[in-house]
């Protein structure tokens, strides 16, 4: 059996020389913000060389492309601008922050 880690996100990317790390982040079952929602915390850390993490991205751009071709997601950009701002301002988006 091999071991599982779920993450809600990621909370950060850090690039130095050839090395990239992905900082894993998930929702904290226990602490909150000032808005009573849960806090982001780390979890745990991918550490990969440049050119590892240039593969992972296509793979992940591929995987994508065939959920929005399947309609389990849709990409802000293909929405009408009407649609688009109406999520926006009820605060719902399946984009990650991270590329906002």
């Amino acid at each position: 059996m091999s071991n599982e880690l779920y993450a809600d996100g990621i909370g950060e990317i850090t690039i130095t020389g050839t090395i990239v790390r992905i900082d894993l982040m998930s929702l904290s079952a226990t602490d909150r913000d000032d808005n009573n929602n849960p806090k982001p915390v780390f979890r745990q850390r991918i550490i990969m060389p440049v050119d590892a993490f240039a593969n992972a991205v296509d793979l992940m751009q591929k995987a994508l492309g065939g959920l929005v071709e399947a309609g389990a997601v849709r990409r802000i950009g293909d929405m009408s601008a009407a649609a688009a701002t109406d999520i926006q301002q009820a605060g719902a988006s399946n984009a990650s922050p991270n590329f906002n």
